[in-house]
């Protein structure tokens, strides 16, 4: 009896010892999972080997590497996928639109050592599973929704040396994390708060911006009770002050009673003598979440307009308030800001442009805008709508000033100008090209600025997009400005196409709709890849402007023609510089329903922005470290 299932029971302990090892088969299976999940509709992923899977590397008969960023993945990782490929050393699933939480099963991911999920919509609590990884080296979770606290298990990763949890929800303190490895590390644009840990507090001041931690290097500035570096000792305390130290004090203080008094009485007499006036200061106090007001009088603004600054008459501005938009420290008044040191930086379509030095140091860019026929009320209420946007890539408004005859907008101040300028500047000798990474990022930059603004509302757009309001930082981070002042102008003949950037269906610059806009990117696309100003002389003998120029070459199939000189060196990506040149020909397109939304010219863009780094842009992180 026993010896007849004697052939059954070592055919079934070879099948349970099958199943139980993974193997290549089991790998293929867990990213079918995967591609069921959350990449239906983007991963084509059809061949027998999974090692022929795009964004697949195999190694010794097993998958250890999976890139897919940028790879159009939407929606929730489920449990039992990811942990089931086991043999994983990278794993990069950065720029997608991934949510909820991460799945525990990643602990499963024993061999881990490079974790990018960067710039997706997970949310909830790290899990705790992810500090059982004992060979991670880098992890990257910025850029997500995860909330809680950083758990103290963090510490288990003894061989991490960078740790990226920026742009999250995440409260607190920051727990006493001791990693002798660590090099990289940043927590900035959280809710955290409380000390930075002793071990931490050599990282850079920018791995803790936008958070309320205190402690470590400026500008954080130290702890209550801490005493900052470099600052004297307090001096031992006395058990009392002599008999002559108190008398001393007696009488420096009856002397300055006296001096505070005649001073008094001579500011009375002077305002008596004008009329009652007051030199002082009326401070509005700032109600939550509304804006808040600096009042200046007569005289103050007087004085100041007699100095050389912005143009602005004193007899406009006497009795006037500087309004503030956000909750920043109030550093410049009305009064400061007329007797800054100004030049101009440019003339547009809505006014004209200063920079503005003030005396202590700070640097604003102040828009004097044209006349406007809306009333106060209008003005004021569309002007509160665009200071209360916010976002990294858009030029902050910090403040305004409205009256009858003048209004001034007050924004920061972006020290590296213009895209139109660093195009179109100096093209002879000495002459710095900007390269493919640096345009095809100002694209990005510019393209998240304005689906921002479409973000807030339906009908919201900006209305006036080109190349001379993208301005950029010092690190060449570009920044979208003047939206919103379309809706404060008063009605201009439409100029000719041949001339700029407007959509063909736009009659009134105050009403531009969100696919107008695109169309506008779409031209500001097409002068970052050809280094063409739209605005300038007409392209060839029959006027053809820049869209439909860059239509006609392509349709010869002279692509190649298209692109700026300066591009051209860059043969690695030619053909990511043509994904691009393809978006921008649909956001120009002539007809509004046949242009993508914006929410898709910034997948599009991150997309043809991380094909161009699979080959190469992971290898150099796990080489740097850098992300």
């Amino acid at each position: 009896m026993g010896s007849r299932h004697l052939p059954m029971l070592l055919l079934l302990l070879l099948l349970l010892a099958e199943g139980g090892a993974p193997d290549l088969s089991a790998d293929r299976s867990a990213l079918l999972g995967l591609r069921a999940a959350v990449g239906r509709y983007a991963l084509n992923w059809t061949a027998a080997s999974p090692c022929s899977f795009a964004g697949v590397t195999c190694e010794s008969g097993r998958v250890t590497v999976l890139r897919l960023p940028g790879a159009g993945l939407i929606g929730r990782i489920p449990a039992g996928v990811l942990g089931n490929l086991t043999a994983l050393h990278t794993l990069s699933l950065r720029f997608n639109a991934l949510a909820g939480p991460l799945p525990a099963d990643v602990s499963s991911l024993s061999q881990l050592r490079n974790l990018y999920l960067q710039s997706n919509k997970f949310s909830g609590e790290i899990p705790d599973s992810l500090f059982s990884l004992q060979n991670l080296v880098r992890l990257n979770l910025a850029d997500n929704n995860f909330s809680g606290e950083i758990s103290p298990r963090v510490s288990r990763l003894t061989r991490l040396g960078t740790l990226y949890l920026e742009r999250n929800s995440l409260s607190g303190e920051i727990p006493a994390i001791d990693l002798p490895d660590l090099a990289q590390f940043n927590v900035s644009f959280n809710n955290l708060t409380g000390p930075v840990p002793a071990k931490l507090r050599s990282m850079p001041a920018g791995s803790f911006l936008g958070t309320g931690l205190c402690g470590g290097s400026a500008p954080l500035g130290p702890c209550p009770g801490e005493i900052p570096p470099g600052a004297p000792e307090a001096p031992a305390k006395k058990r009392g002050l002599s008999g002559g130290a108190v008398a001393g004090i007696a009488i420096g203080a009856a002397v300055a009673f006296l001096i505070l008094l005649v001073i008094v009485v001579l500011l009375c007499r002077r305002g008596k003598a004008r009329g009652g006036r007051s030199a002082d200061v009326a401070a509005v106090e700032r109600a939550p979440g509304s804006e808040s007001e600096v009042a200046l009088t007569d005289k103050r603004v007087v004085d100041a307009a007699a100095e050389p600054g912005l143009p602005v008459p004193a007899a406009a501005a006497a009795g006037k308030r500087l309004v503030f938009f956000g909750a920043g420290p109030r550093v410049y008044d009305l009064e400061d800001l007329l007797r800054a040191s100004a030049e101009v930086l440019g003339k547009g379509t809505f006014g004209t442009a200063y920079k503005a030095v003030l005396e202590n140091g700070s640097v604003v860019a102040v828009k004097r805008l044209k006349e406007a026929s809306i009333t106060e009320g209008e003005f004021r209420e569309k002007i509160a709508a665009i200071g209360a946007m916010s976002h990294k890539n858009l030029v902050g408004l910090r403040a305004y000033y409205y009256s009858k005859d003048e209004r001034l907008l007050v924004y920061e101040y972006m020290p590296m100008g213009s895209l139109s300028s660093l195009l179109h500047g100096n093209r002879g000798a000495g002459r710095t090209p900007l390269n493919w990474d640096t345009r095809s990022s100002i694209a990005l930059d510019a393209a998240r600025g304005i689906e921002y603004i479409h973000s807030t509302s339906p009908a919201a757009s900006h209305g006036n997009i080109k190349s001379s309001n993208i301005l950029l930082d010092r690190s060449y981070e570009a920044r979208v400005s003047d939206h919103g002042l379309a809706t404060l102008a008063s009605p201009t003949p439409i100029p000719n196409r041949v001339a700029g950037y407007r959509a063909p269906e736009v009659t009134d610059v105050r009403k531009v709709s969100q696919k107008a806009d695109v169309y506008s990117f779409g031209v500001l696309l097409l002068e970052l890849l050809t280094g063409k100003a739209p605005a300038q002389a007409l392209l060839n003998e029959e006027g053809v402007d820049l869209p439909r120029w860059v239509q006609s070459v392509v349709k010869e199939e002279w692509t190649s023609e298209v692109f700026d000189l300066e591009l051209l060196r860059y043969q690695n990506v030619e053909e990511e510089m043509v994904q691009l040149l393809q978006l921008a020909i649909d956001c120009a397109a002539q007809y509004p329903d046949r242009r993508p939304s914006m929410s898709e010219v910034v997948g599009r863009i991150e997309e043809i922005r991380q094909s161009s780094m699979l080959a190469s842009g992971d290898e150099k992180e796990e080489q740097t470290g850098s992300v």
